[in-house]
C-alpha cells in the first residue's frame, strides 16, 4: 500500500506531506499493509493520480518492489466538501443563483410533495385513536405535531442528516457506500488496493477523535457478525423505503379524493376506491417522462399548494380562534397524555404522519442539491406547514365534530371545490416523492451487489442521477392497487404509512450515528445526543404503531420482510459465487506451461473476457481453451466493477495489468464504475475507449522503465528514500531502507497496473535504447493489427449449485431462489448493446 506520511514527533500526530511530485514505496505482495486509520489517496490539482505504474498481484512470484511518482495527495474529507482541488465534483457545484432557484423550485414537485399533503390525515387519523373532549386536547395534540415537525424534518433530516450525503448522493444505501470506503465492511471480497486511489475516495485530517474512529473501524473490519448485521440494518432500511413508495401514493390519493364525502355526503366509500384507483393509474403512467420534466410541470402546482395551505390557516386562526400559538409550549404535551392516557399513546401514529416525506428529502437527494432542498424547507414549505396546522387547531377548538375530515371541513366554503382541485394535484405529485426516491434507492443497491439487475433509463441527459426503472414502476402501482382495494380505511393505511416511515428513519439514525463516529469524527456528546433524542423518539412512535399492526397494516410488514429476503439472498449468492470462482481461478503455472500459444492456435482479433473477478485467471478461460479449436492473438480479461463511490471520472475509468509475460499477449482491464455512473456507452465506443487506454497502459510502462534504468545510474543518495509503515493505532515508523536499493531488474516478467490517464509532457526519458523504442512500436502496431481483425465478447455464464451434502436452507435458497433471480434478472453486459454475431457465450457450474 502506498504510504505517504511524515511522522511530527513534536506535535505528536501525522502531518501531510503536499509536495508537487515525490517518490513513494509501493509493497508489491499481494498482502496489504493495512494502515489502520486510513488510506493514502494520491491526485493532483486536475484529478491525474500518480505517474506511476503497481504491481499486480496475480502472480505472487513475481512480485517486486517498485518506485512510483505521485501528485499531492488529497488529505482533506467533508461529506459535502467539494472545494477539495481534484475530486469529482457534484453535478450541482457552483450553480448560479438563478439556476438555486429553479433546483428549489424543482423540488416543490419531487421532494416536498408527501409532507406537504400530510395536513390532509395527520389530525384526521390522530384522533381516530383519541377522539376530542375538549380544547385541551386540540392543543395538546397540536404541539405534538410542532414538535415532531420541529424535530424530525428540520433538525434531524435538513439540518443534520442531509449532510451525510455522498457527494450529492443521499438514502441508506450511500451511508452503507460512505461506511465501505473508510472501513472494510463489504462482504464482497473484491476489493482493490488502487481503488483508494480514485480522486473520489476522500480523506479525514487527523483530529482528537482519530483514535475512537480507529477503533471503532479495526472493530468492524475484523468481526464478521458486525459486517453482516451493518448489511441487514441497510438492507432493513431499503426495504422500508421501497414499502413506502407502495403506501405513499395510496395514502396521498385516498386522503385527498375523500374529500369528495365533504362536498357530496352521497359519495360512499367504494366510489372514493375506484377514483382513486383511477388516479393511481394515471399517476404511474406519467412517471417515464423523467423527474426534471414533471417536476417543472409539477412545480407550479404545489407552490400554489403550499401558498393555499398557509392562506387557509391565516383565514382560520383570524376568524376561529388565534389562541392556538399557545401550542407551542411543550407543557401543552404533558396535559394532552395526562388527559387521555393510553389514547393518547396510540395517537402517536397519527401524529408522526405530519413527518412523512421527511426521509424523500434524504433519499431524493441525488435529483438536487443540498442547499436548494434546505432553502425550500426552511423559507417555504415549514412556514406553510406550521400555518396549516394552526389553523385547522382554531377550527377545531370551535368544531369538535368535525374530526373525520379536519382539513376539508376547515376550508371556506366559497373556495372549497378549488381547495379539493389543487389538493388531488398536490396528492397525485406527492406520490411521486417516495417513487423516484425508490427508483435511487434501487439503484444504488444494485451496484452495491444487493439487488437484482434491472433495466434503469436515465430520463435527463444532464443529470445522470434522474433514472426510471420501468420493472419498479409497475411492481410498485400493482402493489398500491393491492392496498388501496383491500384497506380502504384511511386509519388503517395511515397505521401502514407509520410502519414503513419509522422503519426507514430508525435505520437512517443508526448508520448516520456510524457515520458520524467512524468519519465525521465529532464530539462524542453530540453523538450521544442525536442518538438517544432521535432514536428514543422514534421508538417511542414505533412502540405506538406496532400495537395496532393487527388492523391490516401488516400488509406492509409482510412485504418489506420479502423485499429484504430477496435482497439478502441476492448479496448471499453473488458472495458465494464470487468467493467460489476465487477458489477456482486457474494458476499462473498452468498457463506458463502451455507457452504463448496456450495450447492452442492463435487466430487474429482481440477476445474480451467478461468475468466478475478483479484480479486472477478466471476458471471460465480455461473452460475456453479446452472447448475452443482456436483463441485470439490478444486476450482481455474485462471485470466491470462498481466501487462504493458515486462516480469514477472517465479517466480513471479502467485499470490495466500485465497477465504473463509480454509474447502471452494476455492482460487485464478492470472498468470501474460509481454507483451513480451512467452507463450509456455502446459496445463500439467502450472498445475504443478501451484500445485507448490499453495504448497508454503500455506507453506508461515504457517510460517508468526507462525512469528505473535511469534510477540506477544515479547516485544511489540522491534517490534514498525510507519505507515507511502505518501501525493500525496511526503510529508511523520508518524502516530507513533506501528504496532504488531494494529494486534491481531481476529479469522476471513484471506484471504492472496504470490507470488510463494521459501521459504529461515531458515525462518520456531522452536514454531510452533504440531496441526499447521498436519493442514499444511493436506492440503498439501489434495491438492495432488485432484491433483491425476485430473484437469478439466472450462470456462466460457461471452458474451455482449447493453441494449435496449442504443443508436443505442452503440448497433452498442457492438452487431455487437465487437460481430463479439470477435467471430473470438482466445481464450485466447488457447495456453495452453487443450484436449476437460477435459474441461467444460458455456455459459454468460451480458448486458451493
Amino acid at each position: 500500500m502506498t504510504t505517504d506520511v511524515g511522522l511530527d514527533r513534536q506535535n505528536g500526530g501525522l502531518t501531510s506531506s503536499m509536495e508537487d511530485s515525490r517518490w513513494v514505496f509501493q509493497a508489491e505482495d499481494d498482502s496489504e499493509i493495512d494502515n489502520g486509520d486510513r488510506d493514502t489517496v494520491d491526485g493532483d490539482d486536475n484529478s491525474t493520480p500518480r505517474n506511476g505504474v503497481e504491481l499486480d498481484s496475480d502472480d505472487e512470484d513475481n512480485a517486486e518492489q517498485k518506485l512510483i511518482r505521485t501528485g499531492p495527495r488529497i488529505d482533506s474529507f467533508d461529506v459535502e466538501a467539494l472545494e477539495v482541488p481534484g475530486v469529482q465534483r457534484n453535478d450541482f457545484e457552483d450553480v448560479s443563483v438563478g439556476k438555486t432557484i429553479l433546483l428549489a423550485f424543482q423540488t416543490l414537485g419531487v421532494v416536498f410533495g408527501d409532507v406537504g399533503t400530510s395536513p390532509l390525515y395527520t389530525f384526521s387519523v390522530m384522533f381516530s385513536k383519541a377522539p376530542v373532549s375538549g380544547n385541551e386536547d386540540v392543543l395538546g395534540a397540536l404541539s405534538m405535531v410542532l414538535y415532531t415537525l420541529i424535530l424530525i424534518p428540520l433538525v434531524k433530516y435538513v439540518l443534520i442528516v442531509l449532510w451525510a450525503n455522498d457527494d450529492g448522493e443521499g438514502g441508506t444505501f450511500a451511508l452503507y457506500s460512505l461506511l465501505c470506503r473508510h472501513a472494510k465492511v463489504n462482504l464482497l471480497p473484491n476489493q482493490l488496493r488502487s481503488d483508494a486511489r480514485i480522486s473520489s475516495f476522500r480523506l479525514k485530517v487527523p483530529s482528537p477523535e482519530l483514535e475512537r474512529s480507529l477503533k471503532i473501524k479495526e472493530r468492524l473490519e475484523a468481526s464478521v457478525t458486525l459486517k453482516k448485521l451493518l448489511l441487514m440494518l441497510v438492507l432493513a432500511g431499503t426495504s422500508m423505503v421501497i414499502a413506502d413508495g407502495v403506501v405513499t401514493p395510496a395514502m396521498s390519493v385516498v386522503s385527498a379524493v375523500g374529500g369528495l364525502k365533504v362536498g357530496f355526503s352521497a359519495v360512499k366509500q367504494d366510489e372514493v376506491v375506484m377514483i382513486s384507483v383511477a388516479y393511481l393509474v394515471i399517476l404511474f403512467s406519467v412517471q417515464k417522462y423523467g423527474t426534471s420534466k414533471v417536476g417543472l410541470v409539477v412545480g407550479p402546482a404545489l407552490f400554489i399548494w403550499f401558498c393555499s395551505l398557509g392562506g387557509i390557516g391565516v383565514y382560520n386562526l383570524i376568524k376561529y380562534d388565534s389562541r392556538v400559538w399557545r401550542a407551542f409550549n411543550p407543557v401543552h404535551i404533558y396535559y394532552y397524555f395526562k388527559r387521555n392516557s393510553t389514547k393518547a399513546w396510540y395517537s402517536l401514529g397519527g401524529c408522526l404522519l405530519c413527518a412523512t416525506g421527511s426521509e424523500a428529502m434524504f433519499a431524493d437527494l441525488c435529483y438536487f442539491s443540498v442547499r436548494s432542498v434546505q432553502l425550500t424547507f426552511m423559507f417555504l414549505v415549514l412556514p406553510c406547514l406550521l400555518l396549516g396546522y394552526l389553523g385547522q387547531a382554531a377550527y377545531l377548538m370551535e368544531n369538535h365534530a368535525d374530526t373525520t375530515q379536519a382539513f376539508f371541513s376547515s376550508v371556506p366554503s366559497g373556495a372549497f371545490w378549488l381547495v379539493f382541485l389543487i389538493a388531488n394535484i398536490a396528492a397525485l405529485i406527492a406520490s411521486r416523492a417516495m417513487t423516484t426516491a425508490t427508483f435511487s434507492c434501487i439503484k444504488q443497491s444494485t451496484a452495491l451487489g444487493c439487488f437484482p439487475r434491472l433495466k434503469i433509463v436515465h430520463t435527463s441527459r444532464k443529470f445522470m442521477g434522474q433514472i426510471y426503472i420501468p420493472v419498479m414502476n409497475w411492481f410498485l402501482l400493482a402493489l398500491s392497487l393491492v392496498l388501496v382495494c383491500s384497506i380502504s380505511n384511511i386509519y388503517e393505511i395511515g397505521n401502514a404509512y407509520a410502519i414503513a416511515e419509522l422503519g426507514v428513519m430508525m435505520m437512517t439514525t443508526i448508520l448516520v450515528t456510524i457515520v458520524m463516529l467512524l468519519i465525521w469524527q465529532i464530539n462524542i456528546l453530540i453523538v450521544l445526543s442525536f442518538v438517544i433524542i432521535f432514536l428514543g423518539l422514534e421508538l417511542t412512535f414505533f412502540s405506538s404503531v406496532l400495537w395496532s399492526v393487527g388492523d391490516g397494516s401488516w400488509i406492509i410488514l409482510v412485504f418489506a420482510v420479502v423485499l429484504f429476503l430477496i435482497m439478502y439472498i441476492w448479496n448471499y449468492g453473488s458472495k458465494l459465487k464470487y468467493e467460489t470462482e476465487v477458489k477456482e481461478k486457474m494458476s499462473m503455472d498452468l498457463l506458463r506451461e502451455l507457452g504463448p500459444n496456450l495450447g492452442t492456435i492463435r487466430a487474429p482479433g482481440i477476445g474480451l473476457l467478461y468475468n466478475e473477478l478483479a484480479k486472477g485467471i478466471p476458471a471460465i478461460f480455461g473452460h475456453f481453451l479446452t472447448t475452443l479449436p482456436a483463441v485470439h492473438s490478444m486476450v482481455i480479461f474485462v471485470c466491470i466493477k462498481y466501487v462504493p463511490v458515486p462516480v469514477v471520472p472517465q479517466n480513471e475509468r479502467f485499470l490495466f495489468r500485465r497477465v504473463c509475460p509480454r509474447s502471452y499477449h494476455i492482460f487485464r482491464c478492470v472498468a470501474r464504475y460509481g454507483y451513480k455512473d451512467a452507463r450509456k456507452e455502446n459496445h463500439h465506443t467502450f472498445e475504443q475507449l478501451l484500445i485507448e487506454s490499453l495504448e497508454k497502459f503500455i506507453r506508461r510502462e515504457a517510460q517508468e522503465r526507462s525512469l528505473e534504468s535511469d534510477g540506477e545510474g544515479s547516485d544511489s543518495e540522491e534517490y534514498s528514500f525510507s519505507r515507511v509503515l502505518v501501525a493500525p493505532n496511526g503510529s508511523v515508523y520508518s524502516l530507513g531502507v533506501p528504496l532504488l536499493a531494494d529494486f534491481r531488474d531481476t529479469g522476471k516478467a513484471v506484471m504492472e497496473e496504470s490507470t488510463s490517464e494521459e501521459l504529461k509532457p515531458g515525462t518520456s526519458s531522452e536514454s531510452l535504447m533504440s531496441e526499447a523504442d521498436q519493442s514499444l512500436e511493436k506492440e503498439l502496431s501489434f495491438i492495432r493489427k488485432a484491433k483491425e481483425s476485430g473484437v469478439v465478447y466472450l462470456l462466460g455464464h457461471g452458474d451455482i449449485r449447493a453441494r449435496k451434502d449442504s443443508w436443505f436452507i442452503k440448497k433452498l435458497i442457492i438452487n431455487y431462489f437465487y437460481a430463479f433471480l439470477r435467471k430473470n434478472s438482466r445481464r450485466g453486459t447488457a447495456n453495452l448493446s453487443v450484436p449476437h454475431s460477435h459474441l461467444l457465450q460458455v456455459g459454468m457450474q460451480y458448486m458451493v
